[in-house]
């Protein structure tokens, strides 16, 4: 719940920041002279900025077990589900959180770690891990899984998608506004936006919204490398996640849903859109750590 109280904390205090920045700058002047009021459009960015984030982190955890297909055990029926169970629950004590829900969906070797609250979160494995790993090397995924969790990241990239959002929303209206005003500036019957606007508005909220997914991604990115990390300091001894790492680099992971995706143990290679780097990058900071 702290960290709750903090993401709305912050996504208030960035909208604060941008009507000051927009009042020094005389953005406010400008903009209310032609017919858009300032407070409204913060007000408007803050709620679709920061509302669709909030939200989707607030579902992720159910979102997350019915896209997937995760079976949630409740009582072990058998010696791995009852291994999996002891082995979540002693990094969640080692780590200092609540025992997460742990589940199995079928699929290709993967696994994730979803939920709102550190303290009531989700880590489930696939059977292709299982059946295509080490115990030790599932171990190690699984401990990468709960340092996701002890790290709060699902808060933090939820904060972080939030604030991308929210300045995309109000840079791409306030330019549009610009861009109206210059082509309708002899327009005397101007009763509101025009064409302009929406055009820019529409391109602007693509352009900026790529352009925000690259950061997000990058932030994504860098977590990984903390979570590798946080799981070979829950297992005393980075070896075992470095030989899972090298064993994903070499199995066909599966793909999960987009709203989990970030949060799952393997994911692109290379790009400025994956949310995960490739396996030689974090086998090598493990390594050198």
């Amino acid at each position: 719940m702290k960290r709750i109280f903090l993401f709305v904390l912050t996504n208030i205090a960035v909208v604060v920041v941008l009507g000051i920045v927009a009042s020094l700058l005389g953005v406010n002047r400008y903009l209310t002279a032609n017919g858009l009021n300032l407070g409204a459009l913060l007000g408007y960015a803050l709620v679709m900025g920061f509302g669709g984030a909030i939200i989707s982190l607030l579902i992720s955890k159910p979102m997350a077990k019915w896209s997937s297909g995760v079976r949630v055990i409740e009582q072990p029926q058998n010696a791995d589900e009852a291994w999996i169970v002891d082995t979540v629950r002693k990094f969640a004590d080692k780590a200092g959180i609540g025992m997460p829900e742990v589940g199995i969906f079928e699929g290709d070797p993967n696994a994730f770690a979803t939920g709102a609250f550190r303290d009531s979160a989700l880590v489930a494995v696939s059977t292709g891990l299982l059946y295509n790993m080490t115990r030790e090397e599932v171990e190690a995924v699984i401990g990468h899984e709960v340092a996701h969790i002890a790290n709060g990241d699902m808060v933090t990239m939820t904060l972080i998608q939030g604030v991308m959002n929210t300045f995309v929303v109000f840079l791409s209206r306030v330019i549009g506004y610009a861009v109206d005003s210059f082509l309708r500036r002899n327009d005397e019957e101007n009763s509101g936006p025009g064409i302009g606007y929406m055009v820019t508005t529409i391109v602007l909220d693509i352009v900026l919204g790529f352009a925000a997914a690259i950061i997000v991604a990058w932030f994504s990115r860098q977590r990984e490398f903390r979570a590798d990390a946080g799981a070979a300091q829950l297992m005393g001894r980075k070896q075992p996640m470095i030989n899972a790492l090298a064993r994903l680099g070499g199995l066909h992971t599966a793909e999960l849903p987009k709203s989990v995706a970030a949060m799952g143990i393997a994911g692109g290679i290379g790009q400025l859109f994956s949310t995960h780097p490739p396996i030689e990058e974090r086998i090598a900071a493990l390594q050198n750590s």
